[in-house]
């Protein structure tokens, strides 16, 4: 198993970083735990100026900026922070535009390596009615122009269906954001259609979460059977599985604890033996 793989034209490592975390606790662990991920090898980090309401990108540039030409940032547009609601929609072509821009300004950069359009169509999450319910061909419009314009090196896509990716093809698509791990495989269409077209597939939740009641990869008694076998820890055997399932897969854990930052990163180096990936592959609840 390769240790890096393809984001865009980029060499990239297999396990990136998301940064969605960092907008609690103290400013300073944030910078630390970041140093130290690209001390660690880690190219790859995955943000949005919604996360922590921009304390998140605020807290990235305090720690890594100037960026080196080998770090690829990667950031969400199509919502926005707010005040009560926590999240809202912002899907329109002007607020994708606005939304980039933001994030530039924030990261104090010229460009980002790629803009995720974060659709709203379906749960889990954030979904909409109305006039946010946007056309995709109006979106990808809006972010070939800000590409054209040199604002964004490339696009990706978050939370869509396969019919929405097959449209989507023609804009140039780099990488794919879906809720997606070894418990959870309702995606498992996109993520072939992805490693048929060579896009990175970069799957959100990957070990589970407790918001929307998504199981809890690390909890499953199979993947602790494993890991103990193998003397890995159960988020390590999970994360693995994921690489081992599909070449093009790149990951973008999260974590504040230096701890588990080390044992994710970590994972590009792990391969899982057979009797490990048929248990774990035996597990698909579809």
């Amino acid at each position: 198993m390769t240790m890096h793989g393809k984001l865009g034209d980029h060499d990239v490592l297999r396990v990136g970083y998301g940064a969605m975390q960092l907008g609690e606790g103290d400013p300073a662990d944030a910078v630390t735990v970041l140093h130290r991920a690209v001390e660690l090898g880690v190219d790859h980090i995955d943000t949005a100026q919604f996360y922590g309401a921009g304390k998140v990108n605020d807290r990235i540039k305090t720690a890594l900026r100037p960026y080196g030409t080998n770090l690829r940032l990667v950031t969400k547009v199509g919502a926005t922070s707010h005040p009560t609601e926590h999240l809202i929609a912002a899907q329109k072509p002007a607020e994708l535009r606005a939304q980039v821009e933001e994030n530039l300004r924030a990261l104090g950069t010229d460009q980002v390596a790629v803009v995720n359009l974060r659709r709203t169509d379906m749960p889990p999450g954030l979904t909409v009615t109305g006039d946010q319910l946007v056309d995709l061909d109006s979106q990808l419009a809006e972010l070939i122009a800000l590409r054209d314009e040199g604002k964004i090196a490339a696009i990706g896509l978050s939370h869509v269906s396969l019919a929405q990716l097959r449209q989507a093809l023609p804009a140039g698509i780099v990488c794919v954001q879906n809720l997606y791990n070894v418990l959870t495989r309702d995606h498992e269409d996109v993520l072939d259609e992805c490693a048929a077209q060579g896009i990175a597939w970069v799957p959100y939740f990957p070990l589970g979460s407790a918001f929307d009641r998504i199981p809890s990869v690390s909890g499953h008694p199979v993947v602790i059977a494993h890991a103990r076998r193998l003397g890995i820890t159960p988020a390590q055997a999970g994360l693995a599985w994921l690489l081992a399932h599909s070449p093009n897969t790149l990951l973008i854990p999260g974590t504040r604890s230096l701890g588990h930052l080390a044992e994710n990163v970590a994972v590009a180096a792990i391969e899982l033996d057979r009797e490990a990936i048929t248990a774990l592959d035996a597990l698909d609840p579809r």
